[in-house]
């Protein structure tokens, strides 16, 4: 279980995750969690399935089934940002991701408002 744990650890930093939050986020307690980090224990099927999804993965990539080629690239700055939005919006309920999404379209507008004016000044 020592790859599970490293595993575990590796997608927790990845989405800049600490052990707590990671735990909340699974709906475990700290304690239960940090066994399952440390390699102490090992989760049954359920709770596997709920940590893969509170950490936006899937139980085989945390038990290092199916790993991936050495030869791929590196991911970006910007691919490993989109994966943390997209694991947090899979824990948000159903009115927290509609306002996590009307926060993003915001931003969306104001930036296009800003593109327009500096297109104008550019003309």
């Amino acid at each position: 279980m020592d790859l599970f744990a490293a595993n575990l650890r590796a997608r927790a930093a990845a989405l800049n995750l600490s052990n707590a939050e990671a735990a909340r986020r699974a709906g475990l307690n700290e304690r239960r969690y940090f066994h399952y980090v440390s390699g102490a224990r090992e989760p049954d099927l359920a709770t596997l399935v709920k940590i893969a999804k509170a950490l936006g993965t899937t139980p085989d990539a945390l038990l290092g089934v199916n790993r991936e080629p050495d030869d791929l690239p590196e991911p970006t700055e910007r691919s490993k940002l989109i994966d943390r939005m997209v694991s947090a919006v899979n824990n948000l309920g159903d009115y927290e991701l509609e306002i996590a999404v009307l926060q993003v379209e915001v931003i969306l507008r104001i930036q296009n408002e800003k593109d327009a004016a500096e297109r104008a000044k550019g003309e």
